[in-house]
C-alpha cells in the first residue's frame, strides 16, 4: 500500500521551495507550447502584432528540427531583445486591464517558454537602429551580437523539446505535424486577410513552397472573399452566403456555405472573436444549431465567421493558449449566430450547391483509361465519310410515317408532356417541366440548360417548410398529463432546468420544482405523442453542461413534423401531369430552403448547356 501511494505515509514534513527560473520556463512550456504548431502560432501572432504585411514560415522535419518566422514588421532594439525573453514582458499590454485586450499576445510567455525547451535565436532591426541577435538554449542565454539584418525580425527555433526529452516521445509522425503547422496558418491567415503568408518546408535542404496566400486589397467583404478563396478553394467561395449582422454589441461578419455543401468533417469550420482564432465549444454547438434543420447529424457545415465586439465584452484570458473565450453574455452570442445563419440559408431560398451539378457531369464521364479515346465523327477528315454518315442518320420517309410523333418507331421509356414551351417559364430559375423520367424525376428546361428534380425530396421539404409554419403561427399545443411525472435530480441540475423553464414552456414542456431536487413535469408537447421525460430532461441536462444551451426538444418536434411530411409528400413512382409539376417548380423557387429535402440532400441539379454539349462532344 506504501508503495504503490508513498505520499499517503510521508516519514516527514515536505518542504515549501521556490523553483528556479529554468523549471519555470520549462513548466510554462508545457502549457503554451503543445507541439511544433503552437510554437508556430506563437511567432506568428507576435509578428502580426508587430504590424508585419508579409510573414514567411519555414520548418524541417515537420517542426521538430526546424521552425523559422520571418516578418517585416517593426523589429526590436538591443534593449528590447533581453527583455523579451523574460517571463511576463511584453509590449501589448501594461498589465491595468485585462480585459482591454486589442492584440494576438499579451501573457509574455511564448519566447522565454521556447527558449527554455529548444535552441532560440532571435534577430531583429528596428527603423532607427541596428540589427541585433541574441540566442537562449535550454535556457541559458548568449550576449547579444550584431547582425545583418532588413527592417523586421527573423526567429529561429531548432531542435524543439531537446532540453525535455520525454516531450519528444509525444510528437506524432512528421507529416502529422507539417499537416498541423499548415492549418495553424490557414486560421491565422483568413483571420488577416491583408497580410500575405508564405509556409515552406525545407526539409533536406528544398524550399518546396507548401502554401502561399498573397494579400488581398479592398474592403473587409472584398478582402475576406479573395482569401477565403485561396485558402479554401473557389468551390467554398461560389457555394458561401455573405454574412452580416448586428444584435446589441455584437456583430457577426464572414461567409457560411450553403446546406448542400456540407462536409462529413467540422474541419472547414473556423471561427474568430475580433479576428481571434477561437475553438469554442458554445460558438461551435451554436453553428451546429443554425444548421440543425438541413443537416442530418453525420454531415458538418462550412463556415468562416467573425465576432466583432467590444473588447471588454468578452474575456480571452481564460487558457494559456488564449483559443478559448468567454462571453460576458454567452446567450447573446449564440443567438446571433444562430439566427442570422437561419436568416441567410432562408434568404437563400431553392439555391443549392453549384458543387452538386460538378458533381453529376464527373460522374458522366468515363473513368480515365478505361476506354480508348473517342474520336467524334465531326473529327473525323474524311469528308465523303462524314456526308455520308449524317445521310444514314436522316430519317426515313416511310419510318416516319409509322413512328410517333417525336419521330422514333417505338414509344420511349420517359412519359413526355406534349405541351409547348412557355418562353416566361423557362426564363424562371428552375425552368419549365418537359418530362418525367422513372416516375420520381422531372426534366425541365430552362433558359440556358436543364434541371433535374427529386420531386418526392423537394416536396417532402415544401410541405415541411408548410408544417412548420402552421406550427410557428398557432403556437405549439401542450397537453396535460394526468399524473403528472416526478424526476428526482441534483439540485445543481434542478436548479438549471428551472431557470430555463420558461423557455421550455414555449415549446410545450412544462415543468416546475417540487420540493428538494425533484422536478414535476405537469405537460408535454402534444406532437410527441407519449414521452420519456425523464429520458428527454437529462439530453437537455447534457446539451446545458456541453453547449450551454439546448436544442434538444426543438430538434425532436422538428423530426416529428419531417418524419410527417415525408408521409404526406408526393411519393416516387407516382406520375404527375405538366401542372403539376410545373406548380411544384414554382412553389420552389418561392420556398426557403427548397433546395436541400430535410436531411440535407439536393433537391435538384442544375447542367448548364455548355456542359452538356462537352459531354457530346459539342465543344
Amino acid at each position: 500500500m506504501n508503495a504503490s501511494t508513498p505520499n499517503i505515509h510521508a516519514p516527514q514534513r515536505p518542504v515549501i521551495r521556490q523553483l528556479d527560473e529554468a523549471a519555470i520556463n520549462r513548466i510554462a512550456a508545457g502549457e503554451v507550447v503543445e507541439r511544433p504548431a503552437s510554437a508556430v502560432k506563437e511567432l506568428v501572432e507576435n509578428a502580426l502584432d508587430a504590424g508585419a504585411r508579409r510573414i514567411t514560415v519555414d520548418y524541417a522535419d515537420g517542426g521538430k528540427t526546424l521552425i523559422r518566422v520571418t516578418d517585416d514588421g517593426c523589429g526590436m532594439t538591443a534593449d528590447d531583445l533581453p527583455l523579451a525573453l523574460s517571463r511576463h514582458a511584453t509590449s501589448k499590454i501594461d498589465g491595468s486591464d485585462l480585459l482591454n485586450i486589442h492584440s494576438f499576445g499579451f501573457r509574455g510567455e511564448a519566447l522565454p517558454s521556447l527558449g527554455a525547451v529548444g535552441r532560440l535565436t532571435i534577430t531583429s532591426r528596428s527603423a532607427d537602429s541596428d540589427g541585433v541577435s541574441i540566442t537562449v538554449a535550454g535556457g541559458r542565454m548568449d550576449p547579444l551580437r550584431p547582425a545583418a539584418l532588413n527592417q523586421g525580425t527573423v526567429v529561429e527555433l531548432r531542435d524543439l523539446f531537446y532540453a525535455t526529452p520525454a516531450r519528444l516521445k509525444f510528437m506524432r509522425s512528421d507529416r502529422a505535424e507539417a499537416q498541423a503547422i499548415a492549418e495553424v496558418i490557414k486560421r491565422l491567415a483568413l483571420a488577416e486577410p491583408e497580410v500575405g503568408f508564405t509556409l515552406r518546408d525545407v526539409s533536406g535542404g528544398e524550399g518546396r513552397v507548401m502554401f502561399r496566400a498573397d494579400p488581398v486589397p479592398g474592403d473587409f467583404f472584398d478582402a475576406l472573399q479573395g482569401r477565403v478563396t485561396s485558402v479554401l478553394g473557389r468551390d467554398f467561395a461560389d457555394n458561401a452566403l455573405a454574412v452580416d449582422a448586428t444584435r446589441d454589441d455584437l456583430r457577426l461578419v464572414g461567409y457560411a456555405a450553403l446546406p448542400t455543401y456540407s462536409r462529413g468533417s467540422s474541419a472547414a469550420q473556423y471561427l474568430f472573436v475580433n479576428g481571434r482564432p477561437v475553438q469554442d465549444r458554445m460558438l461551435y454547438g451554436a453553428l451546429r444549431a443554425a444548421y440543425m434543420d438541413v443537416l442530418s447529424r453525420d454531415r458538418h457545415p462550412a463556415a468562416v465567421l467573425n465576432i466583432e465586439c467590444d473588447p471588454q465584452s468578452v474575456d480571452v484570458n481564460v487558457h494559456p493558449a488564449k483559443s478559448e473565450v468567454r462571453f460576458r453574455d454567452p446567450a447573446l452570442a449564440r443567438a446571433l449566430i444562430v439566427s442570422t445563419l437561419r436568416y441567410a440559408l432562408a434568404e437563400a431560398g431553392h439555391r443549392a450547391s453549384s458543387t452538386v451539378g460538378a458533381e453529376t457531369l464527373t460522374a458522366f464521364q468515363p473513368e480515365q483509361g478505361a476506354y480508348p479515346p473517342r474520336i467524334y465523327q465531326m473529327d473525323r477528315p474524311n469528308q465523303a465519310a462524314f456526308g455520308r454518315a449524317m445521310a444514314y442518320q436522316a430519317p426515313d420517309p416511310l419510318t416516319e410515317r409509322v413512328a410517333n410523333p417525336m419521330g422514333f418507331a417505338e414509344a420511349p421509356s420517359a412519359r413526355i408532356e406534349d405541351q409547348p414551351i412557355v418562353q416566361a417559364d423557362t426564363a424562371r430559375p428552375l425552368g419549365a417541366a418537359r418530362a418525367q423520367l422513372h416516375e420520381n424525376y422531372i426534366i425541365a428546361q430552362t433558359a440556358d440548360g436543364m434541371v433535374i428534380v427529386d420531386q418526392h425530396a423537394a416536396h417532402e421539404r415544401l410541405v415541411y417548410e408548410r408544417l412548420k409554419a402552421q406550427r410557428d403561427q398557432n403556437g405549439i399545443a401542450a397537453q396535460a398529463l394526468l399524473i403528472p411525472e416526478i424526476i428526482e435530480l441534483s439540485a445543481s441540475d434542478t436548479a438549471r432546468l428551472l431557470d430555463i423553464a420558461p423557455e421550455l414552456a414555449e415549446l410545450g414542456l412544462v415543468i416546475e420544482g417540487f420540493g428538494g431536487s425533484a422536478i414535476a413535469v405537469r405537460e408535454t408537447p402534444a406532437i410527441l405523442g407519449r414521452v420519456d421525460a425523464n429520458a428527454l430532461l437529462r439530453d437537455i441536462l447534457d446539451d446545458l453542461a456541453d453547449l450551454g444551451a439546448s436544442d434538444r426538444l426543438q430538434a425532436r418536434m422538428d423530426a416529428v413534423l419531417s418524419r410527417m411530411a415525408c408521409h404526406g409528400s408526393v411519393r416516387s413512382g407516382r406520375q404527375m401531369r405538366a401542372e403539376e409539376m410545373n406548380a411544384l417548380l414554382r412553389e420552389m423557387e418561392a420556398t426557403p430552403l427548397s433546395g436541400q429535402c430535410n436531411h440535407g440532400r439536393p433537391t435538384y441539379v442544375a447542367l448548364k448547356l455548355a456542359d452538356i454539349e462537352k459531354l457530346f462532344g459539342r465543344r
